[in-house]
């Protein structure tokens, strides 16, 4: 079997940190379509489970038309029955529920600047602690001290994004929740490149993941409507495509990072989170995104420790 170290030997860097980007501007995309579904609904917990649900559909047509999708379900189903492939494997669902609940709960309050340096905080701290004790595919990664400071300076970034007035009169538990998420998307990128080494491809990795998801994500909306309803649908169409982006970042992010270990896949998706969120809150602002040389500080922080942690990797990847 190849190893992780073996995968990033044949890669170069800037094409998987590119890919790592690109998960980041699709993820920032995501959101913002997501809290405006919210929005729009009046209900988050029902956009979410609009994503998610939109998301399953694709996969499951994708998976039933390619072969690909058709071998990866025949080793997913042949894994369970001898128990070579353990429940927690099947669980990374849950997290990107929490995540897409995020969105559509707070995005569109927050705004996606805000949102992202939530995931970042949660993502750095996380992503170290996977590689150190060899969660992810790629096995152990060592904590040296570049991929350190790259976390120290992806948590600096946070820090200027919540500095002054701007997040006074935001809930509390609107801050909260992307850090949360990601911790969790830090673990499912981990747990997805797992299930993609057993069943043999990404995309039944990630059909795992929008069932067990789109799953929790409906009872919960479901309880949710009863409790206090929720508004008419909107028309626009341009508000139903999360789904369908997150199918797209979730087979991306577990197709690479075998290549880049946990913490190097969570700076790359920074770095394109950033750039553009920046770029979305300043055409379509919310009333608690930050003010735009904040954002510009942000962006240059976060790509300074994407280019930090990325220099040890990218030597080894020279010899």
């Amino acid at each position: 079997m190849e190893t992780g170290a073996d995968a990033r030997a044949r890669v170069p860097a800037w094409i998987v940190l590119g890919g790592a980007a690109l998960v980041g501007v699709l993820t920032a995309v995501q959101a913002r379509i997501n809290g405006q579904l919210g929005i729009r609904l009046d209900n988050g917990l029902v956009a979410a489970a609009i994503s998610f649900g939109s998301g399953l559909v694709i996969l499951i047509v994708l998976s039933a038309f390619l072969p690909a999708g058709r071998r990866g379900f025949a080793a997913l189903t042949n894994g369970l029955r001898r128990r070579e492939i353990p429940w927690w494997m099947l669980a990374g669902g849950a997290a990107g529920a929490l995540t897409v609940a995020t969105q559509g709960l707070a995005v569109g309050v927050i705004g996606v600047s805000l949102f992202t340096v939530g995931v970042v905080a949660g993502q750095a701290m996380n992503g170290l602690i996977l590689d150190r004790v060899g969660y992810g595919p790629a096995g152990v990664v060592a904590v040296t001290v570049p991929r350190v400071l790259g976390a120290l300076l992806a948590l600096t970034a946070v820090g200027l994004g919540l500095l002054g007035d701007g997040v006074s009169g935001i809930p509390l538990w609107m801050l909260v929740l992307p850090f949360a998420a990601g911790i969790g998307i830090a673990w499912q990128q981990a747990t997805n490149g797992r299930l993609r080494q057993r069943v043999g491809t990404p995309l039944t990795a990630t059909l795992v993941n929008f069932v067990g998801g789109t799953i929790l994500l409906v009872l919960v909306a479901v309880a949710h409507v009863l409790a206090v309803g929720a508004g008419p649908p909107p028309t626009e169409p341009w508000l139903y495509l999360g789904g369908a982006i997150g199918v797209a970042y979730i087979i991306l992010s577990a197709a690479l990072v075998a290549y880049t270990g946990v913490l190097l896949l969570g700076l790359g998706v920074v770095v394109g989170q950033l750039l553009a969120s920046v770029a979305i809150d300043a055409l379509w602002p919310a009333a608690g995104s930050p003010g735009f040389v904040q954002e510009f500080a942000m962006v240059v922080v976060a790509l300074l420790s994407v280019a930090v942690a990325a220099v040890p990797w990218r030597r080894r990847a020279r010899r």
